[in-house]
């Protein structure tokens, strides 16, 4: 019993090791943004659905790129609730 108490406290914590090392890795972007336009992120968004929203049959692929550098996204991966800069020419705003 006591050695199955054991394993499900270590699990546990090593669960919440990995959320918090998840969270940790977002990195802050300290570039200017002034006068950029944005999106708040909702649940289910993906920066491909966000480029594909306000792409006007452009280039969605390069539009991830761009929104990825100004906000120095390493990766695709967003958060609900989070500010995304975009390029001043997208015009078609969710």
């Amino acid at each position: 019993m006591l050695v199955v108490v054991m394993a499900l406290l270590s699990l546990g914590g090593f669960w919440l090791g990995t959320r918090a090392a998840g969270h940790a890795a977002v990195q802050v972007v300290t570039a200017d943004h002034a006068g950029l336009p944005w999106v708040e992120v909702r649940k289910g968004d993906t920066l491909w659905k966000i480029a594909d929203a306000l792409s006007q049959q452009g280039d969605t692929g390069a539009l991830v790129a761009e929104i990825k550098r100004l906000n120095g996204l390493p990766d695709s991966l967003i958060y609900p609730n989070t500010r995304l800069y975009v390029p001043k020419d997208t015009t078609a705003l969710r």
